[in-house]
């Protein structure tokens, strides 16, 4: 299947200003990013998508070699080529894997732009994309007004209305399995502390940091950002919350809208310029956060200003472990597992501190869960636009969460969201959780039982 994909030459999609025969000028892959790649093999047992299918074409070096072959002219950028380009979860699980550290995650985005790029989506997927990428997502108002909308779906009674009267059946079933596991919407902090500049460190002040909100993450998980707040501040952290901020741009870069990430991408540098460190509690936002100077190969202004904020931005987890974080005293007595969310553990290679996080709460049982590092099938909004890929790899994963724990604990909203519909599918009574909330429900008791003695 590979050779004949090699082989199909689409002469109907011509690319002009090439660079690498076939690639467009502008974005094209590097080249220097599947040159050490041997086609070992390495690979293939971690890649989520080569384990359903079997297909070199949707393994990582298949894909390697699809790009590779663009470049030499024996392949053109067209539907052919979009397909494994586009099925990839880009989970980089794959890179871990890699000897060579082969960056096929680099490759896959910068190739999705060149799919764009000849094969601009059309029809109602262009306009859904469009709405959501463009007019949605990196406007803070028009999201704020759409978590207002979810609140009052929730709280008014039409949530219950919608549920019993059996309309859901009639929705898509991976539409339907989000609707049931919809977080209940919580207040955003981006409005709650509108007019505050500096939230001030509890006790003595050992640094300022500023914090990324997230544009889905505080729409959804309001209360996330909060507990991410309190724990940074019961730290002896001032924090900040950069008002010109916007969405990171993840999503964008991994539909192939390199132009609006990179549009986003300087909103947020400049918002963040003269902050501190960049405290980030969604794994996905920090990996893009951190790649930011890809966006800039070809700019150098803008490529070292980039490489300066890269430098700056850190994950709750790892920021905390550094820095030295207050062990809580009071006990949370659940049995916990850990799921890796990809773009935290093969992104960013932090993969010790969350655990460690959850094993200084007292009273926590930790089971360590098996091939915790697999990827749950999320992936920015894959489970959306894959649903059937996205359900056999949750399928999969929830076959390694050990089935007594009550609790899955990560660092991601889309990997809880995924999770959490996978714990309705199998009936499980696991409670989902991000990291940091546990670390503050114990400072919470703590600070219960001080003013208790007090």
């Amino acid at each position: 299947m590979l050779k004949e994909l090699v082989k199909k030459k689409d002469a109907s999609l011509p690319c002009e200003e090439n660079t690498l025969s076939n690639y467009f000028a502008k974005d094209h892959p590097d080249e220097a990013k599947w040159a050490d790649c041997v086609h070992c093999g390495m690979c293939l047992e971690a890649c989520p998508t080569y384990l359903e299918t079997g297909q070199e074409q949707h393994s990582p070096r298949g894909r390697v070699h699809l790009i590779k072959s663009v470049a030499e002219g024996k392949l053109n950028v067209n539907e052919a080529f979009a397909d494994p380009v586009f099925q990839c979860l880009d989970c980089r699980a794959c890179t871990t894997a890699c000897p060579a550290d082969v960056d096929v995650g680099g490759l896959i985005e910068e190739a999705r732009g060149q799919v764009r790029q000849a094969v601009p989506l059309r029809g109602w997927k262009g306009a859904a994309g469009s709405f959501f990428l463009k007019r949605l997502f990196p406007h803070p108002n028009r999201m704020q007004t759409v978590s207002g909308l979810l609140k009052l779906y929730q709280q008014s009674g039409m949530q219950k209305v919608m549920r019993r009267s059996g309309a859901m059946k009639v929705m898509p079933d991976h539409l339907a399995g989000m609707e049931a596991i919809m977080p209940e919407m919580k207040a955003s902090v981006q409005k709650t502390y509108k007019n505050v500049d500096v939230i001030p460190a509890k006790g003595a002040v050992k640094a300022r940091v500023a914090m990324l909100t997230g544009c889905i993450m505080d729409v959804m998980f309001g209360d996330i950002n909060e507990s991410t707040i309190h724990v940074l501040t019961y730290n002896g952290n001032e924090v900040t919350l950069p008002k010109q901020q916007t969405c990171c741009g993840a999503l964008h870069v991994h539909a192939g809208d390199r132009d609006t990430g990179r549009k986003l991408a300087k909103q947020n540098i400049e918002a963040f310029e003269d902050a501190g460190k960049v405290i980030v509690n969604a794994a996905g936002c920090g990996c893009a956060l951190k790649e930011y100077p890809e966006l800039f190969k070809d700019d150098p202004e803008w490529r070292d200003r980039a490489e300066k904020f890269a430098a700056k931005v850190e994950d709750v987890s790892k920021y905390l472990y550094d820095t030295g974080y207050v062990k809580p005293e009071s006990p949370i007595h659940k049995s916990i597992t850990y799921h890796d969310a990809c773009h935290l553990a093969h992104g960013q290679g932090v993969r010790h501190e969350p655990r460690q996080m959850l094993q200084d709460i007292p009273g926590v049982e930790y089971k360590e869960m098996k091939n915790a590092d697999t990827c749950c099938g999320s992936a920015g909004i894959y489970n959306l636009t894959n649903p059937e890929m996205a359900g056999a790899v949750l399928d999969r994963k929830m076959g390694d969460v050990p089935e007594d724990v009550e609790m899955i604990s990560m660092g991601n909203p889309g990997c809880m969201l995924q999770m959490a519909m996978g714990v309705q599918k199998y009936g499980r009574r696991s409670e989902i959780v991000h990291t940091i909330q546990l670390l503050d429900w114990a400072y919470q008791k703590d600070e219960q039982a001080a003013g208790k003695k007090g």
